[in-house]
């Protein structure tokens, strides 16, 4: 992300932000200060400078993510435009809010920067001619951030950046096709990735005989349909031993056939994306090793395809688990639950106090939530925290019931557990509950669902078509926010 503070060169656009019911300086139609609404105002004569005016709506109304969606659209407008350069234009306006409205200087100029760079963000590892290799560079008025010295402005450009690049990071993995991403290349990227990034990051990988040596069945069932085998990453952030123990767990079953339950859907080619959760935790790790955020963190990655074939378990099949439980596969399209088993087994090994697992798991919670918010389930005041956390930051959640009598659609004639339901109603809530049976009395725990906040179909503020990267701030600002929990700092 190019950001010129002062710059002696002119930027190509003045950027200028319009409020509902509030002079603006120059002539607008009506519908124009409404939130994201986006109005080219273009120059006269050589004197003037063509003006983009970007709606906020009422002021009192303004958030974080509203000013992180307006600075996407003013960007992608200027891409769109082939223009490279705007000029964010009298932003010291956010100096006069109401008390109630008020935002810091530094969270808003931050909440416009991660707009800025993730509103121009596109995938394009595979595009031939149809490439687009410019970017848009934002300048910046040091008297418009009463407040703020260069240097804070220099840092607060750091910090955005630094966030939107974990973000892009879980946004390139969502998107990356399968015949790039698949399980032995994802174990082995990650691995070379992160132990590259810090001295305080451990990287193991459990593949092969040892996953059998810790009776990993789960992935090993599932993964007996694909040619690439499968791996449990643990990968250990540790700047902070002293602190309670983490642990992120994410989904990583980089392509969902749904094993031999084959879906039948007209396009599957979004399986591809049904490792969002492991791209969330991974997005988050480094965001938290590039802020060299204090804290005690280790993410398991639980990677996998879910293919028929001829070595593929059936559907009828038994899992064993080392904890006791053993689990009737009713559908080998409910894979992701026994993977993160596994790796829930493994977290009290670790020790973990605190455990967070997110998944692309069912379509249910997309049917009951939308695409514009998660389901979370489990702990109360680590789902309260989390809640608090995704309103500030845009990524939303939405507490969910853990309904103990619906645990009867769980019951097996053979086994302890099966993996689905009997029912297709409350499927979401079924698999928090078959989850909740692999949770550690020693550990607090709590379930994400964000099947449906993993793609946009359509551009949505500073989200592109396609991978959102929905989580990685999420799962970063908790681990952040644990530890000045901890140390009694808030």
């Amino acid at each position: 992300m190019k950001v010129l503070i002062n710059a002696a060169d002119r930027a190509e656009v003045q950027v200028m932000l319009a409020y509902a019911g509030e002079p603006f300086p120059l002539r607008l139609p009506d519908h124009s200060s409404q939130p994201q609404a986006a109005t080219w105002l273009y120059a006269r004569h050589d004197g003037e400078d063509d003006v983009l005016v970007i709606g906020l709506g009422e002021r009192k109304r303004v958030t974080l993510e509203s000013i992180r969606r307006a600075a996407g659209i003013a960007v992608r407008k200027l891409l769109d435009a082939g223009r490279r350069s705007g000029q964010l234009a009298a932003a010291s306006a956010i100096g006069n809010a109401e008390p109630s409205a008020a935002i810091p200087a530094a969270d808003w100029l931050q909440a416009w920067l991660e707009g800025w760079a993730l509103g121009q963000y596109r995938y394009e590892e595979y595009r031939g001619v149809t490439r687009l290799d410019r970017t848009v560079g934002l300048h910046l008025r040091s008297d418009d951030w009463q407040g703020l010295s260069e240097d804070e402005m220099e840092s607060v450009i750091r910090k955005a950046d630094n966030r939107a690049a974990g973000v892009i990071l879980a946004r390139n993995l969502v998107n990356d096709p399968p015949e790039k991403l698949n399980p032995e290349y994802f174990a082995n990227w990650l691995e070379d990735l992160f132990s590259s990034l810090d001295d305080t990051v451990r990287v193991h990988v459990y593949r092969g005989q040892e996953l059998i040596e810790r009776q990993m069945n789960g992935l090993l069932a599932v993964g007996a349909g694909s040619p690439h085998g499968p791996a449990l990453v643990e990968i250990a952030y540790e700047s902070d031993p002293s602190l309670p123990k983490l642990v992120l767990i994410g989904k990583g079953v980089t392509f969902d056939m749904g094993g031999m339950n084959v879906k039948t859907a007209p396009d599957i080619s979004d399986a591809r994306m049904d490792m969002g959760g492991a791209a969330a935790v991974i997005g988050a790790l480094a965001i938290l090793i590039g802020e060299r955020a204090k804290v005690n963190v280790t993410a398991l990655l639980p990677i996998v395809d879910n293919l028929p074939g001829t070595k593929a378990m059936l559907p009828s099949s038994v899992i064993r688990y080392p904890n006791g439980l053993t689990v009737q596969v009713a559908n080998t399209d409910g894979e992701g639950r026994l993977i993160i088993a596994d790796a829930l087994i493994h977290a009290a090994a670790l020790g973990a106090q605190e455990v967070i697992d997110i998944a692309t798991l069912t379509g249910n919670v997309g049917a009951a939530l939308g695409l514009g918010m998660a389901g979370i389930w489990g702990d109360e005041e680590m789902t309260q925290k989390l809640v608090k956390i995704g309103e500030r930051n845009g990524e939303l959640l939405w507490p969910m019931p853990l309904v103990d009598e619906y645990e009867s659609a769980l019951k097996s004639d053979y086994a302890d557990l099966r993996n689905v339901g009997t029912s297709p109603m409350a499927g979401a809530i079924i698999a928090a509950l078959f989850i909740r049976r692999f949770v550690a009395k020693t550990m607090k725990w709590v379930h994400i669902d964000m099947a449906g906040t993993v793609q946009y179909k359509s551009d949505v503020g500073y989200s592109p078509v396609g991978a959102t990267g929905y989580g990685a701030r999420l799962l970063a600002d908790y681990a952040v926010r644990n530890r000045a929990d901890s140390r009694g700092d808030m």
